[in-house]
């Protein structure tokens, strides 16, 4: 068979993997819209996880000529495709090109939605009352610890955790295309940003002004035309911008980790490797923390993260934020729970979600 014959098979079967996929996409737009009635989350993890362990077995089964990282990279983005037609829309806070966006695509897919919002309550305020299904928010960084602001919102707020995402933070100093680094005199950035990069930025010995966003500070700096100042963000942010990197590379510590919620009207359903986030408040007595976590401790449950944070009621009164391995489903969880209800002044169930995947 000559070349050209086998252009017109390859055409041909290209012609038929479009109208499966076309296909697969019509039957995914009749799934979204059966979720939307029932009122029920797009994103299924658990289920992608299914789809993805067939689609493998398939390729070793029929003994096919792909490797499982290929056949798993396609099936990714075709159910990243799927996805967005379903209606995939998340909300975060700051501007296209923040860290908060690249953890949202990297959670949901390249097919996505954002839609960038100026505040943390306003992330909030989009998923409970404008319709936008899920939300994606900071709750800590490995090095300058919690963020305070949004486990208040998550006490106050109806809303679940029903995701966790950890993004590795790579810090940018980004600049105009003609701007060196002799040149700059003035730094803009997020405050937690600007602590990250501390030896850097005393190296440089600028200015520092903090904004309320990274890759908002970015897009200021382009707007404003500044040829003396820079700013620290991500390098997806210069590419947006259409701005220069400077230098990369610049957090003091390379272990440098943003854990983000993923934030809908319900959690996730069971997938077999869980956590649970919940908050609760004990009595004022002696051992009446040591008591509450020895629920756990009884169970085999293995505790996670323990915060604590003002009530804001009573000076000096503290509700304590606690992340636990397993979902509020299982059995030892269910039980601890309910114990903890029984002896503590309340208790609020933030949200049971998979873990997350660590990034190798």
């Amino acid at each position: 068979m000559n070349l050209e014959d086998l252009r017109e098979k390859i055409d041909d079967v290209d012609a038929r993997i479009v109208a499966l996929i076309g296909e697969r996409i019509k039957i995914a737009e009749e799934i979204g819209r059966g979720k939307k009635t029932q009122n029920r989350l797009v994103e299924d993890k658990e289920r992608e996880y299914r789809v993805l362990e067939n689609v493998r077995n398939i390729a070793r089964d029929k003994k096919m000529d792909i490797s499982r990282e290929n056949i798993e990279d396609i099936y990714r983005r075709i159910i990243a495709a799927c996805k967005n037609i379903q209606g995939m829309e998340v909300a975060f806070q700051g501007e296209v090109g923040a860290y908060s966006a690249e953890a949202s695509f990297q959670f949901f897919g390249p097919s996505i939605q954002i839609r960038p919002r100026e505040t943390l309550e306003d992330v909030f305020k989009a998923v409970e009352a404008e319709g936008v299904p899920f939300g994606v928010v900071p709750v800590e960084n490995s090095l300058e610890g919690i963020i305070s602001r949004v486990y208040d919102l998550l006490l106050e707020s109806a809303l679940r955790v029903c995701g966790e995402l950890e993004l590795r933070v790579i810090h940018c100093l980004i600049a105009g295309p003609e701007t060196g680094l002799d040149a700059i005199k003035k730094v803009y950035s997020h405050p937690q940003a600007l602590a990250q990069c501390r030896r850097f930025l005393q190296q440089l010995d600028c200015e520092l002004i903090p904004t309320y966003d990274t890759a908002g500070s970015v897009k200021m700096i382009k707007e404003k035309g500044l040829s003396d100042s820079a700013a620290i963000a991500s390098a997806r942010a210069a590419e947006i911008y259409g701005m220069k990197v400077v230098a990369q590379g610049i957090e003091d510590n390379p272990n440098n980790f943003t854990r983000f919620f993923v934030l809908a009207g319900e959690d996730s359903p069971p997938s077999g490797d869980d956590k649970t986030s919940i908050v609760f408040s004990t009595k004022d007595r002696p051992g009446a923390l040591y008591d509450s976590l020895g629920e756990f401790a009884r169970r085999n449950i293995n505790l996670t993260k323990l915060e604590s944070r003002p009530t804001r009621q009573k000076p000096w009164q503290y509700n304590f934020y606690l992340d636990f391995g397993g979902h509020r489903e299982d059995e030892p969880a269910r039980e601890a729970i309910k114990s903890l209800d029984e002896t503590s002044i309340f208790v609020k169930v933030l949200g049971s979600y998979p873990r997350a995947r660590k990034k190798q």
